[in-house]
């Protein structure tokens, strides 16, 4: 059963198989920001991503002197995750290790989720315990989509992203595969706060930015009123995707990378790889605000 958040200006749905926001509408326009996950572009919504961000190398994640197969963006998005506590304005949803994930992934784990919506404002609270004996190892990210144009007001290309800090950024390529393209990256954005977006910026996948100042970015148009507020904690690398000529822009925080091409190492070798002793936590946020 979906939880449903709701307060005086904004409702929110997430569903439990992978603790997936699935709807965040303004209740005052009944406008729907989030994507509809129809199946002829993407089918995803806003995914977990974990224990690895991307792709690993043919397939194969190596740890703890194993070989283990995982898809890319982990095994999280498509695990039922329990709905522990849940009313009006919080919800909270867990998911443990059990055997089948041990099979895909050596280390006992906790990650919960925790949406609470405020206004027109919705926080994600992520936390990741170790529940080893050892050491653990991952990575994790997010992945919402946002309908873009918003409500339909203007073109895709009239749209643009705001950063809270003066950025240069450096795009970085992965191959269609979620593998990263070594030697290969293009600046996109040079001591400035817009990035107007282009259709033809997502001819070659995704744009990657690793060590962004900024922790909050909007999408916005002079063409509407309407705008989605993306902020972050915790999360240092930002992609930013689409499908081409797709009605949706996914703004991705992360925490973690791909693998490069013929990377060979263990998860612990992972770029942005999160360590944890027993008993040790991780936290990390994201917060949508849709105006």
């Amino acid at each position: 059963m979906n939880a449903i958040l709701s307060s005086d200006t904004a409702t929110v749905e997430i569903k439990p198989l992978g603790a997936e926001l699935v709807s965040f509408k303004r209740t005052d326009t009944g406008l729907e920001y989030m994507w509809s996950g129809d199946a002829a572009f993407w089918t995803g919504r806003s995914p977990v991503l974990f224990p690895i961000v991307g792709s690993v190398y043919e397939g194969k994640m190596r740890a703890e002197g194993g070989t283990y197969e995982l898809k890319n963006h982990g095994f999280a998005r498509n695990r039922e995750f329990r709905l522990v506590e849940s009313d009006a304005a919080r919800a909270v949803f867990h998911l443990s290790y059990d055997d089948e994930t041990l099979a895909m992934y050596p280390y006992r784990f906790a990650l919960t989720l925790t949406y609470t919506l405020e206004g027109s404002t919705l926080r994600i609270q992520y936390r990741v315990d170790n529940d080893d004996d050892k050491r653990i190892h991952f990575q994790l990210g997010t992945h919402p989509a946002f309908n873009c144009p918003i409500g339909g007001e203007g073109d895709f290309e009239d749209y643009r992203l705001e950063f809270e800090r003066e950025e240069t950024l450096e795009r970085f390529f992965v191959t269609g595969g979620n593998i990263q393209i070594p030697d290969k990256s293009e600046i996109v954005l040079e001591k400035g706060t817009v990035l107007p977006l282009t259709r033809a910026q997502f001819e070659e996948g995704a744009m990657i930015f690793r060590d962004v100042k900024s922790e909050r970015v909007a999408l916005r148009s002079d063409k509407s009123e309407r705008s989605v507020t993306v902020s972050y904690e915790n999360f240092p690398y930002l992609g930013v995707w689409q499908p081409q000529n797709a009605p949706f822009l996914c703004i991705e925080p992360w925490h973690g990378l791909a693998d490069a091409d013929r990377f060979d190492g263990e998860l612990k070798n992972k770029e942005l790889a999160v360590g944890l002793e027993p008993g040790e936590y991780f936290e990390a946020a994201l917060v949508i605000e849709v105006g």
